[in-house]
């Protein structure tokens, strides 16, 4: 047994959630959030070689995965794999990208279901920067 971080109030080693206050792992001295992350020691350029981040902070703010290799919900790097990804190489539901397999992307080059692209786009719904200026009512 052990105190609640939170109110003190006692309660088990192994509680989800105090039942005095609700705090939850209220039996850990800290708690930074819900859900998973890892970063691997190694790093290059300072940042982690590999960042996985499915978490959210204690106040609902998701933490987003910056690293060389970055996979989350949200992801910054090199190469991401995520649903919102910016990156030079990403694999992405939307994405802002150099090269881009994706949903939605805004890149130099890609295959996506819609996006714009500088250099080449493929996909179904596609139009260059070029043209997109081109159609502006200057």
């Amino acid at each position: 047994m052990k105190p609640c971080r939170e109110c003190q109030h006692t309660i088990s080693d192994q509680a989800l959630m105090c039942p005095q206050c609700g705090a939850p792992y209220p039996s850990h001295d800290k708690w930074d959030g819900w859900g998973f992350e890892y970063k691997s020691r190694a790093t290059l350029l300072g940042l982690p070689l590999l960042h996985i981040s499915f978490k959210f902070r204690p106040n609902k703010m998701p933490v987003p995965a910056k690293g060389i290799f970055a996979i989350g919900q949200f992801a910054c790097g090199v190469f991401t794999l995520s649903q919102f990804g910016i990156g030079i190489f990403s694999i992405s539901q939307f994405t802002l990208a150099v090269f881009a397999l994706a949903q939605f992307a805004i890149a130099y080059s890609f295959i996506a279901q819609m996006g714009i692209y500088i250099n080449q786009g493929r996909g179904q719904l596609v139009k260059s920067l070029s043209e997109m200026i081109a159609m502006l009512p200057f």
